[in-house]
């Protein structure tokens, strides 16, 4: 497998206008790190039900101008707040450790999951003008209901933390971890940075690296350091790319 075979997908999370300064600063950096604008973003229609993009016109702007540049927009939930109802004890674990009461998609029934799932669609695809991407739940994490939803939709591709997939058949279209970064306390800042560095040498065999910063990395020097040397070393051997290019690359049905 040569460089250009070898993928490195990047991808900005929670943008919202609630964090619309530190998005910006992600984007100008991923911009310059990837000598252009070939990352992702991932778009959170109402962040906790105080930032609604759809009265955000300032911001609605900024995003269909991204979007004509050629960044990929995902639909990122729809208020990326946690509120549904974990009826397992797996779920409720997950729900408790995995994110900060943000798993939003994580405990919905499939109703509630394809409501949120189509309305959130509709605004993002309002600001943008085109469609999007695909669907990224917060935090990666899927329920029973959001994954029989996602079935009953036509987005391209869905992600979690090990994998992309197309919701249509099932297919795998990557695997392997997402490389992230955690800025809420001390102990995730550390533990976040000892993953990247082990990751870089670790992932290295993989066709697909997929790596994606959050709008609370920008507080952190360390993680945008991290960031940075993940990103560059990436690249040594790897090209900045689309999702998009992964529907062209099937794997295996799961």
């Amino acid at each position: 497998m040569n460089d250009f075979d070898r993928l490195l997908l990047v991808s900005i999370h929670d943008v919202s206008p609630r964090f619309e300064t530190p998005v910006e600063y992600l984007v100008e950096r991923l911009s310059e790190l990837l000598s252009g604008q070939r990352f992702a973003m991932l778009v959170v229609p109402d962040h906790w039900g105080e930032a609604p993009v759809a009265e955000a016109g300032a911001f609605r702007t900024k995003l269909r101008q991204w979007a004509e540049a050629g960044i990929e927009m995902f639909l990122h939930g729809y208020f990326h707040r946690d509120d549904g109802v974990h009826k397992t004890l797996l779920s409720g674990l997950k729900a408790r450790h995995l994110t900060a009461g943000e798993g939003e998609f994580l405990g919905l029934d499939k109703a509630e999951a394809l409501r949120r799932m189509q309305k959130g669609r509709s605004i993002v695809e309002d600001a943008i003008g085109m469609p999007v991407a695909g669907f990224i739940a917060p935090a990666w994490l899927y329920g029973t209901g959001a994954r029989l939803a996602l079935a009953e939709t036509d987005f391209a591709m869905a992600e979690d933390h090990m994998r992309v997939w197309r919701p249509a058949d099932g297919c795998i279209l990557a695997k392997g971890p997402v490389v992230t970064w955690a800025s809420r306390t001390p102990i995730r800042i550390a533990s976040s940075l000892a993953f990247a560095a082990v990751a870089r040498p670790l992932l290295a065999p993989l066709s697909v690296l997929r790596v994606a910063a959050h709008p609370g990395d920008v507080a952190v020097p360390a993680l945008l350091e991290s960031m940075d040397r993940t990103i560059k070393n990436a690249r040594q051997t790897r090209r900045p790319a689309r999702y998009a290019e992964l529907l062209d690359r099937p794997r295996k049905i799961f």
